[in-house]
């Protein structure tokens, strides 16, 4: 049996909190420190299912990537989802905390492990932080064998969750891709980083003139996976940082807004 401080420190060690953006909140939102633990669940979102989930599960403390709270608020009362989150952790003892831009950003961190799950080796940095080039945002990395553009979309199709949003590509299927770019999350902002560095950049929430300016410009090709695909394959790098410490259990309700995709062309 852990506590809840104990546990802390560890994910704290790994995705040190002064690595996380100046806007960001991470760290504890509710629950006692010395709170005890047998049970963590790892999960992409803090929803109510999530707390559904936890309390399935015999779970003291749930761990997730996206804070609960980002802007500030008035109350945490049962008249909304946020409020329900907090309630009902609460009245179920689960302490709940977040490590979001800080696992961006650290060594491995969220981009390290979908450059695993896709089979990436030789991985560095895509924008190196200034402090510790080490770290920084996305990963750059390199596949076992050359293939093509369609047979890579393929494989990212198969190694990541499956979403309604499904994979998107931008560019010649025909292409041969070797040379991988790739950041968890929403990553238009690093498409000029991308395009000097890979010959396809994996990553979510890609904007229509962003994207449509890069091609024509002569960027790379592009493959775009929904933002809780690309970022659920942390849950459990995240977890194998506290496995041994407690019991880990890595959620299944996806937590992806998007439910249909139709009219594909494809």
């Amino acid at each position: 049996m852990a506590t809840v401080r104990e546990i802390v420190t560890i994910l704290d060690t790994a995705y040190p909190q002064w690595l996380a953006e100046d806007w960001d909140a991470v760290g504890l939102t509710c629950g006692r420190l010395d709170a005890e633990v047998d049970t963590v669940l790892l999960a992409v979102d803090p929803l109510p299912g999530v707390v559904d989930e936890a309390i399935a599960c015999g779970a003291q403390l749930i761990v997730t990537h996206h804070p609960l709270f980002l802007r500030g608020v008035h109350d945490v009362a049962f008249t909304n989802a946020k409020g329900e989150v907090v309630t009902r952790c609460i009245e179920n003892h689960i302490a709940l905390f977040s490590a979001h831009t800080n696992a961006d950003h650290a060594c491995p961190g969220v981009s390290d492990a979908l450059a695993e799950a896709l089979g990436l080796g030789d991985l560095r940095p895509l924008v190196p932080d200034a402090r510790d080039s080490s770290r920084g945002t996305g990963r750059v990395g390199s596949l076992a064998a050359p293939m093509t553009l369609e047979a890579f979309g393929l494989h990212v199709a198969t190694v990541l969750p499956a979403t309604a949003h499904g994979v998107r590509i931008a560019g010649d299927l025909d292409s041969q891709v070797r040379t991988v770019a790739v950041c968890g999350g929403a990553g238009d902002s690093f498409l000029g980083a991308a395009a000097s560095a890979a010959d396809v950049y994996v990553t979510s929430d890609l904007r229509h003139h962003r994207a449509q300016d890069h091609l024509v410009d002569g960027g790379c090709a592009l493959v775009d996976v929904a933002h809780w695909a690309s970022e659920w394959p942390w849950l459990r790098q995240a977890a194998s940082v506290i496995d041994g410490t407690v019991r880990t259990v890595v959620s299944t309700t996806p937590t992806d807004p998007w439910t249909a995709h139709l009219g594909s062309t494809s």
